[in-house]
This record gives C-alpha cells, sequence and structure tokens, in this order.
C-alpha cells in the first residue's frame, strides 16, 4: 500500500478534516492559515490565522476548532532521496503564544482560550470531539535550547466557557483520540514515542492511564516518535509515525501492531474520507496531501461531520 498524492505545494500540512462535498481542509502550520483542497488537488486559502496552526475539528456549531501552536523555528534539510524537505525546530523569536481558535467556514477567525487557571497555553496541538460537544485537547509545549514546557491534556467547551487540565504531566502530547464507545481516551507521546489508554469515567473526567505500545523504529534510526492519530471503526488507534514515516495502527489494547509506510519521514496526522474506506494522510515535510483509496479497516465518523 501507498498513498496516492492529492495535492503538493503545502507549506507543512497537519490537521486534516474531510468533507462531505470532497474538499479537504489542512492546516498549513509554516505558513500560519488553513487552505482546501479540492478533489482536483487545487488549494485555496480559506482563513490566515497567524502562529502555527495545527490540529482541527469540526465542532457542533459547524465551525472548525483550531489548535495553535504558536509558530516553529524552520528548516530546510535534505531528505533520503536528495530533495529538500522541510522540518519544525525550537520556539521561535517571534512566538505568538498557544491558543485555541475557531475558524468559520466562511474565514473568520476568533480565539477562544489561551490560558487555563492563569497557566498560559504553549503550544497546543491536536484535539478531539466528544458527544456530549466539547472537546479534548494536547498541548505539546515548545523547546528553548536548554529546556524545554511540561505539559498535559485539556477539556474545554466551544462556547468559550470553561476549560480544565485533566491529565498533567505528559512528555509531549500529541495525538489524541476518543474510542467507538467514548469509554477510552488515546494520548500519543512525541518523544517516548508511547500510546497512552485512559479509562473516561465521565465527560472530562479520566482515570487508569496505562501505555497500550510504542511505535516501532526503522534503521537507519531505530526508533521513531508519535503524531497525531485517528481511530476507525473497530477501535484501533491509527498514530502517525516520526522517522519510521508511515502509520502505525494499533489493536485497542495494544496487543496487534501494524506499521504501514508512507514516502515522508514526518508523516503527521490521518483522517477518514466522509466513505469511511478512504484515509487522508498529511505528508508534511514535503508539503503534500495522500491517501489510501482503500484502507484496511473501515472508518469511524467523527462527531459533527459534516
Amino acid at each position: 500500500m501507498e498513498p496516492r498524492i492529492v495535492a503538493t505545494g503545502l507549506e507543512f500540512p497537519e490537521g486534516p478534516v474531510a468533507l462531505s462535498n470532497g474538499d479537504v481542509i489542512v492546516t498549513e502550520i509554516a505558513a500560519g492559515r488553513l487552505s482546501r483542497v479540492k478533489p482536483n488537488g487545487t488549494v485555496e486559502v480559506l482563513a490566515v490565522t497567524g502562529g502555527g496552526p495545527n490540529g482541527a475539528a469540526l465542532g457542533p456549531d459547524g465551525a472548525l476548532y483550531v489548535t495553535q501552536n504558536g509558530g516553529f523555528q524552520w528548516h530546510r534539510r535534505p531528505l533520503p532521496d536528495g530533495s529538500m524537505g522541510l522540518f519544525p525546530g525550537e520556539q521561535p523569536a517571534d512566538y505568538t503564544g498557544g491558543a485555541i481558535q475557531r475558524v468559520t467556514l466562511a474565514g473568520e477567525v476568533s480565539t477562544l482560550y489561551t490560558e487555563c487557571n492563569g497557566i498560559p497555553l504553549k503550544g497546543p496541538n491536536d484535539l478531539v470531539f466528544d458527544r456530549e460537544g466539547n472537546f479534548y485537547f494536547t498541548d505539546l509545549g515548545k523547546n528553548r535550547p536548554r529546556e524545554k514546557d511540561r505539559t498535559g491534556v485539556y477539556y474545554a467547551s466551544p462556547d468559550g466557557k470553561f476549560i480544565r487540565e485533566i491529565i498533567f504531566p505528559m512528555e509531549g502530547p500529541n495525538g489524541i483520540g476518543l474510542s467507538p464507545d467514548e469509554k477510552t481516551l488515546y494520548v500519543a507521546e512525541t518523544p517516548t514515542g508511547r500510546v497512552w489508554a485512559y479509562d473516561v469515567q465521565a465527560p472530562g473526567q479520566v482515570a487508569n492511564g496505562r501505555v497500550i505500545g510504542t511505535v516501532p523504529g526503522a534503521p537507519p534510526f531505530g526508533y521513531s516518535f508519535c503524531d497525531s492519530m485517528c481511530v476507525d471503526a473497530e477501535g484501533n488507534v491509527i498514530v502517525a509515525t516520526i522517522l519510521n514515516g508511515g502509520l502505525t495502527m494499533f489493536s485497542p489494547d495494544g496487543s496487534t501492531v501494524r506499521h504501514f509506510p508512507c514516502p515522508d519521514l514526518l508523516t503527521t496526522n490521518a483522517c477518514f474520507a466522509p466513505n469511511l474506506t478512504s484515509l487522508y494522510v498529511t505528508l508534511s515535510s514535503t508539503g503534500r496531501l495522500g491517501v489510501f483509496d482503500t484502507w484496511p479497516t473501515r472508518g469511524l465518523k467523527l462527531n459533527f461531520a459534516i
């Protein structure tokens, strides 16, 4: 299996959201914007957010909710095939701070949250809505030359009225997803390559955290990092995998692991198409959106998908 390339020339795409009309909205982190990819591969700018828009998800009001990481230093580096790729680095001099933003499909941008209990958000990364209409999100934090942030996982409402920290600390929490019955919350840690599962006792309340697996490494590195994730209808957790570029699929308890290579060291996110048989994937260092036209498992329809 190898993904078919849908669009090229994107500035570090992430946060794919597939719409029923065939369009896919992606964040372009390095460009500070959201873009709409048409089925024929053309790209239209939807909204300019500034900073570094990262994850995105449709909320109950039909708007997009975006984790704003505040931006990165960016580096052009050679890839194994000799071409140049785009790589994120440390907190930049023009860092705008972390936030949760709301973006309408008409391109209007507003900011909902920049802190929780007086503590600033550092680098929000990914989010998922539950059936209640609220959302869980991760804060990856930022790295600086001799220090990095300690961060966690949050639960918030889309109306800007409440936000609370529900898991702390974690080592660079990134991808986040819910099981089909919403009784389990999954969180992927980037630097450790670990995928965690937590029991959801009530909306926004979790307990019994345990590691269900670690993404596999591959030569020449021997290790890998986790990025964002999605969940299929069978409850498998599909984690975008960095360095061992591809998608790693864990069974719900982690007892079975399958890796699907992708043509990018920085494979960062995935989402199912509305038909729930195709899977979109962001190939970020090479600026491409790809799609597996027939994924081996059926997708899980997200809450509030349109």
